[in-house]
């Protein structure tokens, strides 16, 4: 089965998101709601894009303790959303927390370590002095598991040994796609469409490298095909 791609509406206001949402129209049916947007317009655009016919990603990285956290996926389950996620370094009473207040509705997936984080930056945020960011990911991702979330968010780079880990038992997640010739910007762990779908990814989130594209229908078109052949 092929990487399902979702479409990240990083967008400051409704208005460019609902442009391009119109514009790719049948050729995405999943978009990702993040902080900016969310913060912006709220669950309006929730609604919007569940009227519009699609399948929405809810990502604002919940972590809290695990009541605070159970009220909020109670929330965002009730939207309809079909995944949310949450911080695996929250710890496993929290992730069950999130995965019981979602029931069947709302799939959790736990983020393991931010694809804008390489061994260095993530060893000065955690105190640690050695190559960490596979390590992190590994332990996070059976914590994850052990909690009964839906799946994980890592990098491509880690994807392909947490599929050999975990199987369909975890379903991966896998940000900072980039097409070949694509700025890096603000990501240190990036792989292609393919790549990532070679790896085990159920998912792919496809930022820049679509939303900047001069014509995003083109680039939605070209990437789906890569995913298909």
């Amino acid at each position: 089965m092929t990487a399902i791609p979702i479409v990240a509406l990083d967008f400051p206001d409704s208005e460019r998101a609902m442009t391009l949402v119109q514009t790719l129209d049948e050729k995405c049916r999943f978009y990702k709601v993040g902080s900016e947007l969310f913060t912006a317009v709220g669950p309006d655009v929730i609604q919007w894009l569940r009227d519009f016919g699609c399948d929405v990603f809810l990502d604002l990285k919940f972590h809290d303790i695990p009541n605070t956290v159970a009220g909020a996926i109670r929330k965002v389950a009730g939207m309809g959303v079909r995944l949310t996620t949450v911080h695996a370094s929250g710890g496993r009473p929290m992730l069950e927390a999130a995965v019981e207040a979602a029931g069947s509705a709302c799939g959790i997936l736990a983020v393991t370590v931010l694809t804008s984080l390489d061994d260095h930056s993530l060893g000065e945020a955690w105190g640690r002095d050695k190559p960490i960011v596979r390590e992190e990911v590994m332990r996070l991702a059976e914590l994850a598991r052990s909690a009964g979330v839906h799946g994980i968010v890592c990098s491509g780079q880690e994807a392909a040994d947490v599929a050999a880990a975990h199987g369909d038992a975890l379903k991966l997640l896998v940000p900072g796609i980039r097409m070949p010739g694509d700025d890096t910007g603000d990501q240190s762990r990036i792989v292609t469409p393919e790549a990532a779908a070679a790896s085990g990814a159920t998912y792919i989130v496809l930022g820049r490298t679509l939303t900047a594209a001069p014509n995003p229908r083109e680039a939605m078109a070209r990437i789906t095909a890569s995913l298909a052949g």
